[in-house]
């Protein structure tokens, strides 16, 4: 399905989706309000978010492989405090990955990707303890 938004646009709202996501996500499983924050940057950092780049990439359909390398490959003046510059990009891969399938309506897809996501950094720790 085609988007009129440009891969800037897409990592953008991709962003938002994201984290919206793992709040939610995170609630559902309970944790306190208090430390949603601290669980949250488990999932939300461009260091995490490279793992799970990476992680899910080669289960991607050919098309969204197209917009994870389109979200990868665009140049920023942005930079992350705790990342390097590949995994700040790759990090917005991934983000541009989700606002396309947010945009293009793809629910349940969207769903499929972020519980693959999830699972690549729970596997290596505790990430949602109460």
């Amino acid at each position: 399905m085609a988007t009129s938004l440009s891969s800037a646009e897409l990592a953008y709202l991709g962003d938002a989706v994201f984290e919206l996501m793992v709040r939610e996500m995170l609630l559902k499983r309970g944790c306190k309000f208090s430390s949603i924050n601290r669980f949250a940057k488990a999932y939300v950092t461009a260091v995490a978010q490279n793992a799970m780049y990476h992680a899910v990439f080669d289960t991607l359909t050919e098309d969204e492989q197209t917009h994870a390398k389109r979200g990868r490959n665009l140049h920023t003046n942005s930079r992350a405090k705790s990342a390097d510059v590949n995994e700040y990009r790759h990090a917005t891969g991934l983000e541009a990955l989700f606002g396309y399938l947010y945009d293009s309506k793809m629910k349940t897809r969207m769903v499929e990707i972020f519980d693959l996501c999830i699972a690549t950094i729970d596997g290596k720790e505790d990430a949602h303890a109460t």
